[in-house]
């Protein structure tokens, strides 16, 4: 489990078959073989590591349904190390399991801040919501609009400079993982729906009998 806080930005230092090799520095302390790291908001598992840089494998439904499949040597990713119990919650849960990818379909400056604006799959604007939670390329950040295909979210300055964000530009793809208490209370409203009958219809009034 991930809290969407960018820990430090890493760098691609080569890509062999199935597999990243990744420069990094403070998310490797503490780090031992086994253990898991958000890379671009996945979470995947460390292989081998030395003082400066990791090795994670990457299974091809992974390297399918993120951008990891996009990365080559040289290219900057967003790495977290998972939550510790009694941690401080920064951002929000985040599980590192991506739901879908999206592009980046607009960036400007407004005010303090840069807006960036993200088309997403049909499938997922149920589960984001004005003020929610939505976690983009590991990133714990807050709709500010959405509508039927795409949402907007602001990033602060620090963000903008902390994390891969701030270097987006249009068309870019990225990982895209939506809150996971907006999935269960989705499961849980489904769960509670009565059955759709003649009885459930004659019941509430819908037909005469």
């Amino acid at each position: 489990m991930f809290t969407g806080i960018v820990e430090e930005i890493g760098r691609v230092k080569a890509t062999p078959a199935g597999s990243l090799v990744i420069a990094a520095g403070d998310v490797l302390q503490g780090t031992e073989g086994g253990a898991s790291m958000a890379v671009n908001g996945v979470c995947l598992t460390v292989t081998d590591f030395d003082q400066k840089s990791f090795a994670v494998d990457v299974m091809p439904e992974t390297l399918k349904r993120t951008n990891l499949g996009t990365l080559k040597a040289g290219d900057r990713v967003n790495l977290e190390r998972p939550l510790t119990l009694g941690g401080r919650l920064g951002g929000h849960l985040v599980q590192g399991h991506i739901d879908d990818t999206g592009r980046v379909t607009s960036v400007r400056r407004g005010g303090e801040a840069t807006l960036v604006r993200f088309d997403a799959p049909p499938r997922l604007m149920p589960y984001i919501v004005e003020k929610g939670f939505i976690a983009v390329d590991g990133v714990s950040l807050t709709v500010v609009t959405k509508n039927s295909s795409s949402f907007q979210v602001s990033l602060v300055d620090f963000t903008a400079k902390n994390t891969t964000l701030g270097g987006r530009r249009v068309g870019d793809l990225v990982n895209l993982e939506v809150d996971i208490i907006a999935k269960y209370v989705e499961q849980l409203s489904r769960a509670s729906r009565p059955e759709i009958t003649f009885d459930f219809l004659e019941e509430h009034g819908f037909l005469v009998g």
